[in-house]
């Protein structure tokens, strides 16, 4: 067997003697071009997450730098991605709260009532007062546990784990609280449409105002260890800026909002639940980084516990759910002793006395109520900004349509604003400071 092999004429490379031997230099062909592009350009496409420890949760930021300058930055999303908006077109009205509480897994008391008063907008119905000023009182407990959340991831993301640890430490207060309150400590579903799932325990404004008398005595110690620590103000000031002009471009809101000057604050602004009776402050600053987002979320957390001593002394005794049986779901529960499913004496009631309570609560349950055809928007103010719910109803016993504008997402826009420019590092700061929930943003 034998195989020819066809000569052809190979230019011999370019070489030169030196005192380790001879050093042959490659040439021709796209060579030239692709050397002197590299001369100039040292930049390079990185990901960072969606495993990364410090994306905030699973989201993944494609970067391109130049040495350690970013010159452009992309947020990919969806790693979370649960269709809760279109799963509760599958479920009844009531049922569709215990899907939105999943999304903004840090404050799902504000998904809660936001979707609760468009159900009752469409109904045509308020709750009862006990039941508004309960709701305020849940909102601004939840409202301490998502700040100190930030400060803690935050913290520990720059490498301050003592903030992780400590803001842990006060979160776990803040959800043995609302634990004891509605009985789960995340994913509450305790806000129904036409008011609370159940009334507070007995003990409540016992336990309510030792927390407020907790978290007075702990907050002043953030601000001893982050707010005059020269580490945390360098890492921090002047990183992330994003002026005013720029947030209401992209159509961010929250304190990233406030932090650039205007008093936007959606309890003030547009009062919904209340929130018009009680005496608090809208803390901004002009400075419009990181820094300032930063002192306004630790003086909002002043102010929420501000909001709650005024709650407690404004409780009275009343319903907290409206009359209309029709609407009242679940029908006042009575708990066993074990702390588990209904009392005897609330089975025997339905089960036992009277056949129409029977076929109304099983009807109720499993159907649920009529809502009137129609549309409504509704807005909260979450942690993190307006969080709004559009529902549109066919007049039927399931939405039609649950469309929900989450902050975090939109807050999100912001990232290439703020970080484009700046160093890899502060990166990390940016998105800290705009503190996304990706059960909000991949909803």
């Amino acid at each position: 067997m034998s195989t020819e092999f066809q000569e052809t004429e190979v230019p011999e490379a370019d070489s030169r003697e030196t005192t380790e031997g001879r050093v042959y230099t490659v040439s021709g062909g796209d060579w030239e071009d692709l050397i002197e592009d590299s001369r100039h350009d040292e930049r390079m496409v990185i990901n960072m997450g969606p495993q990364h420890p410090s994306t905030h949760g699973v989201l993944r930021l494609v970067l391109e730098m130049e040495g350690e300058t970013v010159t452009q930055l992309r947020s990919v999303i969806g790693y979370l991605h649960t269709g809760i908006e279109k799963n509760c077109e599958y479920r009844t009205w009531t049922q569709g709260v215990t899907f939105v509480t999943r999304m903004d897994y840090l404050a799902p008391l504000s998904t809660e009532l936001a979707y609760c008063l468009g159900v009752e907008k469409l109904l045509g119905i308020q709750a009862p007062r006990r039941a508004e000023l309960l709701r305020v009182m849940l909102l601004e407990i939840n409202r301490i546990g998502s700040h100190l959340v930030y400060i803690a991831t935050g913290g520990m993301e720059l490498g301050a784990t003592t903030a992780m640890t400590l803001g842990f430490r006060e979160r776990e207060e803040v959800l043995h609280l609302l634990e004891h309150l509605t009985g789960l400590r995340m994913n509450h579903a305790f806000i129904r449409p036409g008011g609370l799932a159940q009334d507070m325990p007995d003990d409540y404004q016992e336990v309510v105002s030792a927390f407020v008398k907790t978290m007075d005595e702990r907050l002043p110690l953030y601000d001893k260890l982050f707010t005059g620590q020269p580490i945390w103000r360098n890492r921090l000031k002047g990183v992330g800026y994003l002026p005013v002009d720029a947030c209401l471009a992209l159509g961010v809101t929250g304190p990233v909002l406030r932090s650039a000057g205007l008093p936007w604050d959606l309890r003030k602004t547009e009062p919904y639940s209340r929130y018009d009776e009680f005496e608090f402050d809208i803390p901004t600053s002009t400075d419009a980084d990181c820094w300032a987002r930063y002192l306004i979320r630790v003086e909002e957390m002043h102010q929420s516990l501000r909001i709650i001593k005024q709650c407690l002394k404004k409780l009275e005794p009343g319903p907290v759910m409206v009359e209309d049986k029709k609407v009242a779901w679940p029908a006042q529960l009575s708990l066993g002793s074990d702390g588990l499913g209904n009392s005897l004496e609330h089975v025997r009631k339905i089960m036992g006395q009277s056949m129409e309570s029977l076929i109304h609560h099983f009807k109720l349950v499993t159907e649920g109520f009529k809502v009137p055809a129609g549309q409504s928007y509704t807005t909260v103010e979450s942690p993190r900004g307006e969080l709004g719910v559009h529902l549109v109803s066919d007049g039927g016993t399931r939405p039609l349509r649950v469309h929900v504008r989450e902050p975090s997402f939109v807050n999100l826009q912001s990232m290439p604003a703020m970080a484009e420019g700046g160093l890899v590092a502060d990166v990390i700061a940016a998105i800290a400071s705009i503190d996304p929930v990706m059960g909000g943003v991949d909803r």
